[in-house]
C-alpha cells in the first residue's frame, strides 16, 4: 500500500512559493511523478498549475479541473496528431524539436501562441539516468539551433508565448541552474512577443541522512537578481514558471509492504517481501536509494539484509541495510516514495497494483482500491481456440 500525507505536499507547494517570492512566478506539477486524480485536485487547491508530458496527462488535468490555461503540453517524440489534440483542448503547447516546430507552423501558422523547449547542453550533475539537458539528450532542440528555430518561427509566423528548458533532475548547485537560465535569457532576444520563461525543475530532495539537497532559498535569491536584471532588457514583463514534481511529493510517500521470506545464505540474509520493481522500479531502473525502515519492531538496527521483491527477476529494493532483527510478518516502510513509485507500476508477472491512501486532515482516506485478477482480464478479448 502506498501511502502520502498532504501535509508535507502543501509544506513543499508553500516552501518553494517562498523561496521565489522575489519575483513573479507560477508553479506547475510534473503530473507524471504521481497523477492520482485526488492528488491532482490537492495539489490544484494550492494553487499550482500543471505540467502534463501526454495528452492523456493533460486530460486528467482537466478531469481534475484545472483551467485550460493553467496546463502545459510538454511531450517528446509524440504524433503529431497529441499536438494537434491539444490546440483544440485549448492548453499552452511545448515544442521540442524542428520537425514538431515545422509541423506546427504549417497546419497553425500564427492561430496558436507555442513554447519552445531549448536543449542547454549542460549536464547538471548527480545522478546520470536521469539528466535531460546534456548533447546526447533526445529533449529539446539544441541551442546550437536558434538560427534554425528562428527561421521556422518568421516563414510561418509562429507567436513564441514562451522558452522552456530542463536540465534533469537532482542538480546540486544553484550555479548550474542559473548557467541555464543565461542561456534562456539570450535566446529571449530573438523572441519579443515572449511572456513566459520556463526553468522545469530538477530540485534535489534527501533520501537519507544528511543527504545532499537543491539549495532552493539560495537558488531563490540568485534567481531574483538574475531576473531583475533581465527584465530590464524587456519591453514586456515575463512570468518565470517551474515545473516540480518530486520536490513536491517525494518526501509524502510510503510504500507499505510485508516481510514474506527470511533467507540465510552463505553470503547474505535476504528479506523478501510482497511488493517489488513492479511497485516501485526506481531501484533497479536508477539505482535509486530509498531508506526502509521495520516498523514493527524497536531496538538497535544490528542485523544486515538485502531487501528483494517477489518478482521473477533480480528486484533488490535495498542492499546491506541495517535494520533490527526482523521476522516473517513484520511491516516495512520504504520511505520519500512518493514520486514515480505507483505512477511508474505496472502488473508484471501479473502482480496487482496496491491501494493508495492520502492522509489528509490527520484521516486516511482510501484514493485508490488494491487491483484483483478483474483488472488484469480488463480489456482482454475472449477468442475461442
Amino acid at each position: 500500500m502506498y501511502v502520502y500525507d498532504a501535509q508535507i505536499i502543501e509544506k513543499q507547494i508553500k516552501r518553494l512559493k517562498s523561496a521565489f517570492s522575489g519575483f513573479d512566478h507560477k508553479l506547475h506539477y510534473a503530473a507524471k511523478a504521481l497523477n492520482n486524480q485526488a492528488i491532482l485536485k490537492l495539489v490544484k487547491t494550492l494553487g499550482v498549475g500543471l505540467d502534463a508530458v501526454s495528452i492523456q496527462e493533460v486530460e486528467l488535468g482537466l478531469l481534475a479541473g484545472y483551467p485550460k490555461e493553467e496546463i502545459l503540453f510538454t511531450p517528446s517524440n509524440v504524433a503529431f496528431s497529441e499536438i494537434e489534440k491539444a490546440v483544440e483542448l485549448g492548453v499552452h503547447i511545448n515544442i521540442d524539436s524542428l520537425s514538431a516546430l515545422r509541423k506546427f507552423g504549417q497546419a497553425k501558422g500564427d492561430s496558436f501562441p507555442v513554447f519552445i523547449r531549448i536543449n542547454p547542453h549542460i549536464l547538471a550533475g548527480g545522478n546520470p539516468k536521469i539528466q535531460t539537458g546534456h548533447i546526447d539528450s533526445k529533449f529539446g532542440i539544441s541551442i546550437f539551433q536558434l538560427s534554425e528555430i528562428e527561421a521556422i518561427v518568421k516563414a510561418f509566423g509562429i507567436h513564441v508565448e514562451g522558452l522552456h528548458v530542463h536540465t534533469g533532475s537532482e542538480f546540486l548547485d544553484a550555479g548550474v541552474f542559473l548557467q541555464g537560465a543565461q542561456i534562456l535569457f539570450q535566446a529571449a532576444k530573438s523572441f519579443p512577443e515572449l511572456r513566459y520563461i520556463d526553468f522545469g525543475s530538477g530540485f534535489k530532495v534527501a533520501y537519507k541522512d544528511d543527504d545532499v539537497v537543491t539549495p532552493i532559498e539560495e537558488l531563490g535569491k540568485q534567481l531574483a537578481e538574475a531576473i531583475a536584471e533581465f527584465q530590464k532588457t524587456r519591453t514586456q514583463a515575463i512570468q518565470v514558471w517551474f515545473e516540480p514534481g518530486k520536490f513536491i511529493v517525494s518526501e509524502s510517500g510510503t510504500l507499505l509492504c510485508t516481510i514474506t521470506t527470511l533467507k540465510r545464505t552463505p553470503s547474505s540474509v535476504f528479506l523478501g517481501v510482497d511488493s517489488g520493481l513492479n511497485h516501485l522500479i526506481r531501484p533497479m531502473m536508477y539505482d535509486a536509494y530509498h531508506e526502509i525502515e521495520n516498523i514493527s519492531r524497536t531496538g538497535p538496527a544490528d542485523h544486515v539484509y538485502n531487501v528483494v521483491g517477489y518478482i521473477c527477476e533480480t528486484d533488490t529494493l535495498g542492499y546491506s541495510r541495517a535494520l533490527p532483527e526482523s521476522q516473517e510478518g513484520d511491516i516495512l516502510a520504504i520511505h520519500n516514495a512518493g514520486a514515480y513509485g505507483f505512477s511508474m507500476s505496472s502488473q508484471y508477472n501479473s502482480r496487482l497494483r496496491p491501494a493508495e491512501v492520502l492522509i489528509i486532515k490527520g484521516k486516511p482516506v482510501l484514493i485508490r482500491e488494491r487491483e484483483t485478477i478483474a483488472d488484469l482480464l480488463r480489456g482482454q478479448i475472449e477468442i475461442d481456440v
